[in-house]
């Protein structure tokens, strides 16, 4: 059975607004090495106009530094799923609109063969875990109080995580990695 991950940057105090992140080549050499042991990436209208057509554009131009026009290739390469019941339509390549059920999609492509399941977006991601279906948890803590944004699962259950891994970078940010334990 494929696991779906969730990876997301959060602040110390809990925020995970953009604006406030540390964006470098270091961390934009692990999140491209997550996209590339998933093989589709699932979030929502918010997140794919967060993405597109930014990094469509970088991984077209090949625009920016050397680890983000990587990442922009492999964000760009993966299929794509955006559920959302106000978008018309998706102009991004690999990329289709679904107005079906999100737990049904999520739970078929679980059984079928392939590689990780990538989830993105705090909405999406809120949703998946108020029914535990996230099997992996790679939060990236900023060095930073960001002091408001949006929050991480502000509506979201309790889970049990188990740390797995960590990852120091230079820019003070630390990756944790955390497996869910179901009870």
């Amino acid at each position: 059975m494929r696991n779906v991950i969730f990876a997301i940057n959060i602040t110390i105090d809990g925020y995970c607004g953009h604006e406030t992140m540390i964006a470098d080549d270091e961390l934009h050499e692990y999140f491209t090495g997550l996209l590339r042991d998933s093989d589709v990436e699932i979030f929502g209208r918010n997140t794919y106009q967060l993405m597109y057509p930014y990094w469509h554009d970088v991984a077209m131009n090949q625009s920016e530094t050397k680890a983000e026009n990587e990442f922009a290739r492999a964000f760009d390469s993966i299929p794509k799923i955006v559920f959302s019941t106000t978008l018309k339509s998706v102009e991004w390549n690999n990329t289709t609109l679904m107005r079906s059920n999100l737990r049904e999609e999520i739970l078929e492509l679980k059984q079928r063969p392939g590689k990780d399941i990538s989830i993105g977006g705090l909405n999406i991601a809120s949703q998946v875990a108020r029914w535990d279906l996230i099997d992996e948890y790679y939060f990236v803590v900023h060095p930073v109080i960001a002091g408001n944004g949006p929050r991480l699962f502000e509506s979201g259950g309790k889970h049990s995580l188990k740390l797995i891994d960590s990852k120091p970078f230079q820019s003070g940010a630390v990756a944790l990695h955390y497996k869910s334990i179901r009870q």
